[in-house]
């Protein structure tokens, strides 16, 4: 190979370098840091809406941090989406993962590049070791009414929706709704969710432009 072809291999074999480090270091800015997403299930209404665009604040899952009451989060999506009342545990209400997923290129698959993944977008209702209770229409934290002002003046919390609608949040896990109760499938049907299930916090909303900013 003369002088040339050198020059010019070598000047590829850089740019595929510059290609290759700028896809890892995304991977890992959209893994561990934050990442954009758009809202495509309607049971955030009217907080949030079908098509609106999101910046997700991942270092949540990074830091293994706890979410607070009213934190609108994302999460991988249970295998089950519905428990009914005969295989609901509620000495245990921890919503089921029973993904097989064996070899490290499936997991990369699954969990950096999310194909084929779902999740759920929701908010934080009742926190490990707290006693949440529906009845009559309202939410109930250890006896005591849920103040829940993000919510429309006409929506009810049904607690004919699901099995887990009286009962202790396990340690380590979540008790989320989403803010469209009637269209929400949650953990009155599906269980609270672990910690490690918690993908992000919902940051910023950039579209559409007119609603731009944090979003609580």
């Amino acid at each position: 190979m003369n002088e040339e072809g050198k020059w010019k291999l070598k000047e590829i074999l850089e740019w595929v370098y510059c290609i290759v480090i700028a896809i890892v270091l995304a991977l890992l800015v959209r893994y561990f840091i934050g990442t954009p997403t758009i809202v495509q299930q309607p049971s955030m209404w009217p907080t949030l809406k079908q098509g609106q665009r999101l910046i997700l604040n991942r270092t949540i899952r990074t830091t293994k941090t706890m979410p607070q009451r009213g934190d609108i989060v994302t999460f991988e999506a249970p295998s089950q989406a519905y428990v009914s009342a005969i295989d609901a545990n509620l000495e245990k209400p921890i919503a089921v993962y029973d993904y097989k997923i064996n070899n490290i290129f499936s997991k990369f698959r699954y969990y950096v590049l999310e194909i084929g993944k779902t999740s759920y977008i929701k908010r934080v209702i009742g926190l490990p070791g707290e006693h949440v209770k529906i009845e009559n229409g309202k939410v109930y934290i250890n006896g005591n009414e849920l103040d829940e002002p993000y919510l429309q003046d006409n929506v009810t919390t049904d607690s004919l929706q699901g099995s887990f609608t009286d009962i202790t949040v396990p340690e380590g896990c979540l008790f989320v709704m989403g803010d469209n109760r009637s269209q929400s499938t949650d953990s009155r049907r599906f269980g609270c969710i672990p910690l490690e299930k918690i993908e992000s916090k919902v940051w910023i909303r950039f579209w559409p432009f007119d609603l731009f900013g944090k979003v609580q």
